[in-house]
């Protein structure tokens, strides 16, 4: 069987049981309907670390995350926000915490890349 295949001989087992998921209504100045997507994903990764932690492969779990590319998708986020962050400052020389903010969140991006480098 290879790894892309779903092993059907034995029985599903509950890992997780979803209890609510917070959402930006729940969350007083979020507006933005893409404030539903941050929680979400986070719901999504919440219940991977405890499938983990109730028994789950963990190496199965964090390989599959690898193949979906989710760190790279993540550090994609930081990088287009980083882009974002130095366009507003444009040529304003003078505006040190909108570099420094977009400076920071490249440098987290790369962070996230080169930790999943070697696993």
């Amino acid at each position: 069987m290879s790894s892309r295949e779903l092993d059907t001989t034995t029985a599903a087992a509950p890992v997780a049981r979803i209890t609510g998921i917070a959402t930006a209504v729940d969350r007083p100045g979020q507006d933005s309907e893409l404030a539903y997507l941050a929680p979400a994903a986070a719901a999504t990764l919440r219940l991977l670390a405890d499938a983990v932690k109730r028994g789950a492969d963990q190496d199965a779990i964090v390989q599959a995350l690898i193949d979906a590319e989710v760190p790279e998708a993540f550090a994609e986020v930081l990088d287009a926000a980083s882009g974002a962050t130095s366009e507003a400052a444009g040529d304003d020389g003078w505006d040190f915490d909108d570099r420094l903010r977009a400076d920071n969140l490249a440098a987290a991006a790369s962070d996230i890349r080169r930790a999943f480098l070697h696993i």
